[in-house]
């Protein structure tokens, strides 16, 4: 029987809430120690507050890029190279929308866009592909739960991760 649609919600909004946050606590530690790095420990709540944002709106981007099947279809002989790839192309939908949420913001400040994409150009490459890096080591263990759980079938990971009694189970099974 399909999930009714209150369900569904149900678990969009659960997903959503696991992954911002997943990119919270990420987006915190680093905010906090390049703040420390460059010696502005009293910043106060604003690396929550950037944080925070920051999550909400690439956890969106990351449910829209799932939701469409961003590097799903493609054809892979293992679940690490299944990984590898979404990891890879959930990046680049990261990259774009980020770009065009930039944009949209800048032309909601009355900048033109080729104002917001020069402020782009100005960044130095070795910035933005570190920030890329980044990003991408945040993605690969976000990517590898949501497919190690598909591999394994619905709700076997979160029974395995959170049910004390399904663990030790399967321990013994393993331990025969």
């Amino acid at each position: 029987m399909a999930p009714d649609i209150k369900e569904r919600a149900r678990e969009e909004l659960r997903r959503y809430a696991l992954v911002a946050a997943y990119l919270y606590i990420c987006f915190f530690v680093l905010m906090l120690h390049e703040s420390i790095l460059l010696g502005k420990t009293g910043a106060g709540l604003l690396p929550h507050g950037l944080a925070a944002v920051k999550a909400l709106v690439l956890g969106k981007f990351i449910l829209i890029g799932e939701a469409v099947g961003a590097g799903t279809r493609l054809k892979v002989s293992t679940l690490a190279q299944r990984i590898a790839i979404r990891s890879f192309v959930l990046l680049g939908v990261l990259v774009v929308l980020t770009i065009v949420e930039e944009l949209i913001v800048g032309k909601a400040h009355g900048k033109p866009f080729t104002e917001t994409l020069a402020e782009y150009q100005q960044r130095s490459v070795l910035a933005t592909l570190s920030g890329c890096l980044v990003m991408l080591l945040i993605m690969v263990p976000l990517v590898a739960a949501s497919e190690v759980s598909r591999a394994l079938g619905p709700g076997v990971l979160n029974r395995l991760l959170f049910n004390r009694a399904e663990w030790q189970k399967e321990q013994e099974s393993h331990d025969s």
